[in-house]
């Protein structure tokens, strides 16, 4: 009876073991793909300086000139504001700044076109109501653009690196656990 249950226990010290193992290397992984996708855009990120926006205007733009012929695209709102004493225009990240430089914002879904315009009038009326508000700018002089919101701030790196460091710190408690009850059974035997 005690030889099976001492074989029973090392069954489960090794598969605590394992799980240990398995959650701290996933944790390196992890560490390591964020490390290479994540920390190089925060450190590209110029977008540092917190600023107060007032609005100025908002335009929705649904349609683009083309080689002086208007083609109908998707709508899109274009915002103006005044941020650290300067004239601007505002863009919801800095994807949408890389996408369209002619839009603040653009919906998700583009394929219903009647939705996507329905969702940036919206957010034009938003705008209306709350006239005043933080937005980020970089602190070069000759900016001409802020962003209402970094998608590559401390909160959003902080965000990612929590849950690998629950993984690591899980996978050495458990790793710690079995090799203090181990060394426990081990005095317990000796006495």
């Amino acid at each position: 009876m005690g030889k099976k249950l001492v074989m029973a226990q090392r069954r489960g010290e090794t598969r605590a073991l394992c799980l240990g193992v398995t959650m701290v290397v996933c944790a390196v992984i992890s560490y390591y793909i964020l490390g290479t996708a994540m920390l190089p855009l925060y450190q590209k990120s110029v977008w540092t300086q917190e600023s107060t926006c007032h609005l100025i205007e908002t335009n929705i733009r649904d349609q683009e000139e083309l080689e002086g012929k208007k083609v109908p695209l998707y709508p899109c709102l274009w915002v103006n504001v005044s941020a650290v004493g300067r004239w601007a225009v505002l863009y919801h990240t800095e994807d949408t700044r890389d996408q369209n430089q002619q839009c603040s914002y653009i919906p998700d879904s583009l394929d219903n076109y009647q939705m996507a315009r329905a969702k940036v009038e919206k957010v034009r009326a938003r705008f209306h109501e709350h006239q005043v508000f933080y937005c980020f700018s970089t602190p070069q002089e000759n900016e001409t653009s802020v962003l209402y919101r970094r998608l590559y701030g401390p909160q959003a790196l902080l965000f990612s690196l929590f849950w690998p460091t629950f993984l690591l710190t899980g996978g050495l408690l458990i790793i710690a656990m079995v090799k203090i009850n181990q060394s426990l059974s081990i005095l317990a035997a000796q006495k």
